[in-house]
């Protein structure tokens, strides 16, 4: 074929793949993408229920203060004061509602160094150190309180 519709085959074969691919796109999008999604924005609906339904695990700072004000109120003049509890000591529901039920001890460089270890992403204001360097990797508790790290405290 001569002319202009020489390449009319070529477009034909394009047209026709763009056109599988549509096909495939709305019945994998068909497939896969629940009901309930973008009922009220671009989430799924049901994932409210489904969070909802998930036992609770975390007891809070208000119960945490109701056995251990002392604590929280060692933490208050220091930056600690706006961390909670759990995020250091893990899910304490069960303990909360059962004192007890243990709370395990956790190795206090490796918890302090979740957060203080030296790295180039964290803020200018948040305390850092290369363990090495600090303490030759000992444990932070000799020198600093966990709940009060400041270092005009007594340990």
């Amino acid at each position: 074929m001569q002319g202009p519709l020489k390449d009319v085959e070529h477009l034909i074969r394009l047209s026709a793949l763009f056109a599988a691919g549509l096909l495939l796109f709305a019945v994998a999008r068909a497939q896969f993408v629940p009901d309930d999604f973008g009922q009220y924005g671009h989430y799924r609906a049901g994932a409210i229920a489904d969070v909802a339904a998930k036992p609770m695990v975390y007891a809070g700072r208000a119960r945490c203060t109701e056995c251990h004000e002392d604590e929280v109120n060692e933490a208050a003049p220091s930056r600690h004061k706006v961390i909670a509890c759990e995020t250091c000591h893990g899910a304490l529901l069960k303990h909360a509602d059962d004192p007890e039920v243990a709370v395990p001890k956790a190795d206090a460089q490796t918890l302090c160094l979740r957060c203080h270890a030296a790295n180039t992403g964290k803020p200018s204001h948040q305390p850092t150190v290369v363990a090495k360097d600090h303490s030759d990797e000992d444990s932070c508790v000799p020198c600093h309180q966990a709940h009060d790290p400041r270092m005009d405290q007594e340990p």
